[in-house]
């Protein structure tokens, strides 16, 4: 399955030749080489460890200065890997780019969803507010967390402020609009999980998933 590491630049639009405006997402995708090449026989599954973004020889640690130069290849701020279907061929240093996608395609955006810090149960859950008069005390508060002597506890799992945010989010059949090659930008309709700046990973879409 083909999968690119990337960064989220932002948003805008562009037309299409219908005159149709369409928001997209500029992702800085690639160029990443292969690092690694496991296999059922060394690692007992298969899979392709990639390298995206060159890093510094000297912010490497030893056993990843070997690593890489076991696979020949410049020292690489992100690793990641991604199983290999039946039939799929992959080299020690070979580079994949944008250019191995195509326009029209669907893909599924893999990022970390921007963190919103400590947030309430309405915010966070979508709770409906309290009554807003007659002396309440509950204006923006969970409601009864639990039924008086029976059970007398919290269930686990009940939805209450906490952590908002920073979760890994899939978004699922989003369509490749523009592939410049050149600059190693792809053009992506819609929004995508992340903030600017943020590490996304691109793969083209899983067949027989929901649309």
């Amino acid at each position: 399955m083909k999968t690119i590491l990337g960064k989220k630049i932002g948003m805008t639009q562009i037309f299409a030749e219908s005159g149709e405006v369409i928001p997209v997402t500029v992702i800085q995708a690639g160029p990443e080489v292969v690092t690694q090449i496991k296999t059922v026989e060394t690692d007992g599954y298969n899979a392709v460890q990639v390298g995206f973004e060159d890093q510094k020889p000297q912010r490497v640690n030893k056993p990843m200065t070997g690593h890489f130069a076991k696979s020949g290849t410049a020292p690489k701020k992100y690793l990641a890997e991604f199983t290999v279907e039946e039939g799929e061929a992959y080299e020690l240093g070979q580079e994949i780019t944008v250019a191995d996608f195509e326009e029209g395609c669907k893909l599924d955006v893999i990022g970390t969803s921007k963190g919103k810090g400590t947030q309430g149960n309405i915010k966070r859950h979508g709770h409906h507010r309290g009554p807003m008069t007659h002396g309440s005390k509950h204006k923006r508060l969970h409601g009864a967390l639990a039924g008086a002597t029976y059970p007398s506890r919290v269930f686990k799992g009940n939805k209450s402020p906490g952590r908002m945010g920073r979760e890994t989010v899939t978004v699922q059949n989003v369509t490749l609009v523009k592939v410049d090659a050149d600059r190693n930008l792809m053009l992506i309709k819609g929004a995508v999980p992340g903030g600017k700046g943020s590490l996304v990973r691109v793969r083209c879409a899983i067949k027989g998933q929901s649309k």
